[in-house]
């Protein structure tokens, strides 16, 4: 393979020349910054259209585009540089460089979860129902955003043999992500990897949890069941997504996947809110 190609071959998909930028007027443009800014435009759009639907004000969202955006991008950066610290200790000025990527989603909804509950506070706005609206947009920019690491050939699995296996040319990607016992199923002449494309599990996961949630969003029971009905659902899909891949961020002093403890702990934390908010309804 040649180094910007990139193949399905149980799909029988073969792109050849697939760039990670392009070049307007002598400037550099990285496809992942051009993919997750689309992201981020439809998911406004769409929490737009779901406080419209349901007779609200749009006005906060337009504020919390403004506000919570970049507060998650700075959430998203420091979450991710402080679990992969070793990486960056050397050389501190790439804790700024995030065209080739290190953004990491827990991080970005913690941000943006901080600045929209100051916000709520100041402007006396229901901060559960805003949260059920930028649910929606959180999933529709993270379906859409992940392809911005199929561009950046990052975000993939071990090996495997599967229908959407993916072959990625092993000078394309970062040498930390091949792991020893995936570089061991690199044969003998060839020049890629085949792996799982987590980014692409990842997406469709968050675009069937748009779906349903998106359909479901006029009977909820209470206010921030979108919510807490997303935190449980992305979770879910994150904890065995990131058990499989090779670019794992780890508690401090362990290997454990921190995403995957972040993971357990929305899941189990929504659940019990879920749980505990219907019997409160049942008894009245």
């Amino acid at each position: 393979m040649d180094i910007n190609d990139i193949a399905f071959p149980n799909l029988n998909i073969y792109l050849n020349n697939v760039p990670k930028s392009f070049t307007v007027f002598g400037f550099t443009i990285a496809l992942y910054g051009v993919v997750i800014a689309i992201g981020m435009l439809l998911g406004v759009r769409i929490a737009l259209h779901d406080r419209k639907s349901r007779g609200l004000s749009e006005d906060p969202i337009w504020d919390m585009a403004l506000i919570g955006i970049p507060s998650g991008i700075v959430g998203a950066r420091i979450y991710y540089i402080i679990f992969a610290w070793d990486f960056y200790k050397d050389d501190p000025i790439q804790v700024f460089n995030i065209r080739q990527g290190g953004l990491a989603i827990y991080g970005g909804v913690i941000g943006a979860f901080i600045a929209i509950f100051i916000y709520s506070r100041v402007k006396r706005e229901n901060f559960l129902e805003l949260w059920d609206s930028i649910a929606l947009g959180f999933l529709i920019g993270q379906a859409v955003g992940r392809w911005g690491n199929f561009f950046n050939r990052e975000v993939f699995g071990g090996y495997t043999d599967n229908i959407f296996a993916m072959r990625l040319p092993v000078e394309a990607v970062r040498a930390r992500d091949i792991t020893p016992a995936l570089a061991e199923t690199i044969g003998t002449g060839e020049n890629f990897i085949q792996v799982h494309p987590t980014f692409l599990y990842e997406s469709m996961w968050n675009l069937a949890l748009l779906i349903l949630l998106y359909l479901y969003r006029k009977h909820k029971k209470f206010s921030g069941e979108i919510f807490c009905l997303y935190i449980a659902g992305y979770g879910i899909g994150r904890f065995w997504i990131e058990s499989i891949r090779t670019d794992q961020l780890y508690v401090t002093g362990t290997e454990i996947p921190v995403s995957m403890v972040v993971a357990a702990v929305m899941v189990g934390s929504a659940v019990g809110i879920e749980i505990y908010n219907r019997k409160k309804l049942s008894k009245k």
